[in-house]
């Protein structure tokens, strides 16, 4: 019975904090810490349960993209789209044979979310609440699929937020837009990543307690779908430094109280 509450638990974590721009590593660290670590496969599907909660929201724009490529404003975007994800997966596959990639330990994740705060708040310096900016450029393609190379890179940093604020920095100025962007860049590369993962693990003979992967699963779907509907909702009225906030106080904490 602990091991499916402790599932849940992980779950739930995994799902608030996937996608909101606050470092779901740096949460689950602490969970580990004080709940004890969970196999790869396991860690592997309560992200997989986050990306189909994503899936599942923007289920309506995916299918109008898919089947509306003869209109030219779909067909750049998914263009865009394509060219941030083939830029994540030939630098990521680069990254990953060089080892470039530093250890899922407290301290770097610490340091991360701090300085990922810190970025933060000088994009949001830089970007005006109601900015009506909304263009998605090859620039800021190209800057969403390098910051998705960052993030896998430097654990801690999150995903979310750094391809959020680059699209942001980079010239989509609207919250809105840039995070619909990042969003949608993210389904492909983390089905790509997981899907790969799931393989790898499943082929070396991982032995998984299956009942407690599947209440983990569910609970980071249901958890992940209400934390994006909330924060697509937060966002069209307030700005991101509250999670930049969070951030420096968790980063800070972490730090200095774990060692």
């Amino acid at each position: 019975m602990q091991d499916l509450i402790n599932a849940l638990i992980f779950g739930i974590i995994e799902g608030i904090t996937e996608f909101l721009p606050i470092s779901s590593t740096g949460h689950l660290l602490i969970a580990q810490h004080w709940l004890g670590a969970k196999s790869e496969l396991f860690n592997i599907g309560i992200q997989a349960g986050a990306i189909l909660a994503v899936t599942l929201i923007y289920r309506k724009r995916l299918w109008q993209l898919a089947t509306g490529l003869q209109d030219a404003h779909n067909r750049d975007y998914a263009l865009k789209l394509s060219a941030a994800f083939l830029i994540t997966a030939v630098l990521g596959f680069i990254a990953g044979k060089m080892g470039l990639s530093l250890p899922d330990s407290v301290q770097p994740v610490a340091w991360a979310l701090v300085l990922g705060a810190l970025v933060m708040f000088w994009a949001e310096h830089k970007t005006g609440l109601d900015d009506a900016e909304t263009a998605i450029t090859w620039k800021v393609a190209v800057a969403v699929g390098l910051a998705q190379v960052v993030a896998a890179v430097f654990p801690g940093t999150s995903r979310s937020a750094a391809t959020i604020f680059a699209a942001m920095m980079f010239g989509t100025r609207n919250r809105f837009a840039a995070t619909e962007f990042a969003f949608l860049v993210g389904i492909p590369t983390m089905y790509a990543a997981s899907g790969y993962a799931l393989l790898k693990e499943l082929s070396a003979g991982a032995d998984e307690n299956w009942a407690a992967f599947a209440v983990g699963f569910t609970a980071s779907t249901a958890t992940a779908f209400i934390a994006v509907k909330w924060l697509l909702k937060y966002i069209q009225t307030h700005r991101f430094t509250g999670f930049a906030w969070y951030r420096i106080v968790l980063g800070g904490a972490l730090i200095l109280l774990v060692q």
